[in-house]
């Protein structure tokens, strides 16, 4: 019996910490991620009947980095929560053939859309405002765009200042200065 329950702690010990459901598509699965039609004006309303802000998150199958934010920060419940809380996120492949219809009218395959909207490292989140013009595409309509994998507090930084719409106020704060200035309020300015 003790033998076995060994072995039972010992697998138990060798799984990764904070390990992540991959998709049959080979990309990390969040609780809070949506599964739609990709037609973003259709989002773009669920989102707002909602009360939560469209954001999209462009990954791809083998990505480090996805991997490193999925298994390391939003596995974090700050983080992981303030996402489901105020966001409606869509998940895109950046080498997918899943059809996508922009903002503009343009239906194209993932990989094609990622192109047009110039993605070219994951993972890549856009984030979207509550309205767009008929003929603007999702790129020239975003509010803000995080290239690349951040630690948790640039991560949950960003999504915040982008849901209280800090983007928008003329205070001379842009995005960097709001940051620097949370990383002091937390830490006394020790970094993330």
């Amino acid at each position: 019996m003790k033998a076995w329950i060994g072995a039972v702690f010992a697998i138990a010990m060798a799984l990764p910490v904070g390990a992540q459901t991959i998709g049959d598509d080979g990309l990390h699965k969040q609780p809070w991620m949506r599964e739609t039609f990709k037609d973003l004006r259709e989002d773009l309303a669920e989102a707002n009947a909602e009360g939560k802000r469209l954001v999209l998150f462009f990954e791809q199958r083998g990505c480090i980095y996805c991997k490193k934010m999925h298994e390391e920060v939003f596995v974090d419940p700050a983080v992981s929560e303030y996402i489901e809380e105020n966001y409606f996120v869509v998940q895109l492949n950046l080498h997918g053939d899943i059809e996508v219809v922009d903002f503009d009218g343009e239906s194209l395959p993932e990989k094609d859309m990622a192109r047009k909207w110039r993605v070219m490292f994951t993972p890549n989140i856009v984030f979207l405002p509550e309205d767009v013009p008929e003929k603007q595409s999702a790129l020239d309509a975003s509010v803000a765009v995080m290239p690349g994998a951040f630690g948790k507090g640039t991560t949950l930084d960003m999504f915040t200042w982008v849901n209280e719409k800090r983007y928008a106020l003329d205070n001379g704060e842009d995005f960097q200065r709001y940051h620097a200035r949370r990383i002091q309020e937390r830490s006394n300015g020790r970094t993330d």
